[in-house]
């Protein structure tokens, strides 16, 4: 029976250490290769119709980049 608790403990140290782990990985993976980049945002000025400034383009990857 108490194999059972020992089971159930362990269980729950290896889920909590696993999400741990994986947000970290996560984390430092999108810090280094963020998903979207300045030719991305560029381009996706110019769909909507507008020509975004050099200007534009820092303040929005400084506050992606922020938000990492």
């Amino acid at each position: 029976m108490s194999w059972i608790w020992f089971l159930l403990i362990g269980l729950v140290i290896g889920l909590a250490a696993g999400m741990v782990i994986s947000r970290f990985t996560l984390k430092s993976y999108l810090k280094k290769n963020p998903p979207i980049n300045e030719q991305m945002l560029k381009q996706i000025g110019v769909s909507m119709g507008r020509n975004l400034s050099q200007k534009q383009i820092n303040q929005m990857m400084s506050q992606m980049k922020k938000n990492y």
